[in-house]
């Protein structure tokens, strides 16, 4: 994806919410200047930062990095994928529905590539079904592994991650979102 998707995104949210750079920094904890840089597309975010500016907006990944097109004539649906720079390949499967509540990526590992992943926004929980290769998550603290076609669910609002074997990984990620007004 070009970084104008995720730049006229920012703009957008942190417009509609009536908040300046200063004061979505502060809501954020991205400096001023990054939310500047991204917003004028000067900047290609990392995906941790992309996590920092949707947990201080309250909002899913795919509010910031794009929607699904449909192709023309086509029964199926065509999604963008999102290299992010140093890090993971990350394809939508599902943009965020709201009222599922919930998004679904492809996210593609090297082999022996490891990602790290600060707490998301709270209450959020993390499903992982491997398609390819085997595969750990780092689930409270500790490092699970996981076979193709083995899954795992795990609270997302703490540190978590993911490490691929010598093969390589593939997985879908499905982000569950808690929803507002619903019983904690």
């Amino acid at each position: 994806m070009s970084e104008d998707g995720i730049t006229l995104n920012l703009r957008d949210i942190r417009q509609d919410a009536g908040l300046s750079l200063s004061k979505a920094a502060e809501v954020t904890g991205v400096s001023k200047a990054m939310l500047g840089q991204i917003e004028r597309g000067e900047s290609s975010p990392t995906i941790a930062t992309l996590w920092k500016i949707a947990k201080g907006f309250h909002l899913p990944l795919t509010a910031l990095i794009g929607e699904a097109s449909q192709p023309e004539g086509s029964g199926g649906r065509s999604f963008r994928s999102v290299q992010f720079p140093g890090s993971i390949a990350v394809k939508m499967v599902f943009p965020f529905d709201p009222v599922l509540g919930a998004e679904t990526f492809h996210v593609s590992l090297r082999p022996g590539q490891s990602h790290q992943s600060q707490p998301h926004d709270t209450g959020v929980t993390e499903e992982v079904f491997v398609l390819e290769g085997a595969m750990e998550v780092l689930r409270d603290g500790s490092w699970v592994p996981l076979e193709t076609g083995q899954g795992l669910r795990f609270a997302a609002d703490q540190p978590h991650g993911y490490r691929s074997g010598d093969r390589g990984a593939a997985f879908l990620n499905m982000h569950h979102y808690r929803r507002v007004g619903t019983v904690e």
